[in-house]
């Protein structure tokens, strides 16, 4: 699992340089998807976009396809897990990109912006981890 999670970070890190030194965009999952399905004006073109997400599920199955299975854990409630996307959504709205868009490319910036949306990021979780665990969601 740590090899993994190393050459992940190696991978994204590596997709956003090449799509900063390549397009002279900024590689924010949340935005390219929202570009891609045209729910965003502005930012990289439609085709970049489509290209940059079928990219990352190509290499998540490719991953996949050379080391075996991906362990994955998830809540067992459909409900808990549509909350939760719903309001990662929001907040990646709200935030003006997500854990990707500001975490590594924004972070790496030195971006004001990004270090408190990375530090908001951080805290959110830790509480929602520890709120989760005290009603007994953990997993």
């Amino acid at each position: 699992m740590p090899l993994e999670g190393l050459l992940g970070g190696v991978m994204i890190g590596l997709g956003a340089a090449v799509m900063l030194l390549a397009a002279g965009r900024i590689a924010g999952v949340s935005g390219m998807a929202a570009r891609a399905m045209m729910l965003a004006r502005g930012g990289a073109p439609i085709s970049i976009a489509w290209l940059f997400v079928v990219g990352i599920i190509l290499g998540a199955l490719t991953f996949q396809a050379i080391t075996g299975s991906i362990e994955a854990r998830f809540p067992s409630s459909p409900l808990v897990l549509i909350l939760g996307g719903l309001l990662v959504g929001f907040g990646t709205r709200l935030g003006s990109g997500c854990t990707s868009g500001h975490g590594v490319c924004g972070m790496s910036r030195l971006s004001r912006r990004s270090l408190i949306a990375t530090a908001t990021f951080i805290a959110s979780g830790m509480v929602t981890v520890a709120l989760a665990n005290q009603l007994g969601w953990g997993w």
